[in-house]
């Protein structure tokens, strides 16, 4: 299985300590063994699956899209639930 990760990705997981990136080490390994386990978006978002999870107490959303024509998950944004759908719209675009 093979994953990428976005720019905006990649910036959000420069911002974290060490006991987040553990936290979110353990979603993302979730996320290898089931890609089903996000909820899957409809509408503007849809192919975009996120899967909510706790990062030191706070919930966290982790956005993704699975492709199994070629085992590949794709991570698209990391941060809290506020304006969390509207970035990722923009960011979609």
């Amino acid at each position: 299985m093979q994953i990428e990760q976005t720019r905006s990705f990649k910036k959000s997981l420069k911002r974290l300590h060490p006991k987040q990136k553990k936290n979110l080490d353990e979603a993302i390994k979730l996320v290898m063994k089931d890609p089903q386990c996000g909820k899957e978006k409809k509408g503007d978002l849809a192919g975009v699956r996120v899967y909510k999870f706790k990062m030191v107490n706070c919930l966290n959303l982790l956005a993704y899209t699975y492709d199994d024509s070629c085992d590949l998950i794709t991570l698209l944004k990391l941060s809290s639930h506020e304006n969390y759908y509207r970035d990722l719209k923009n960011e979609m675009k």
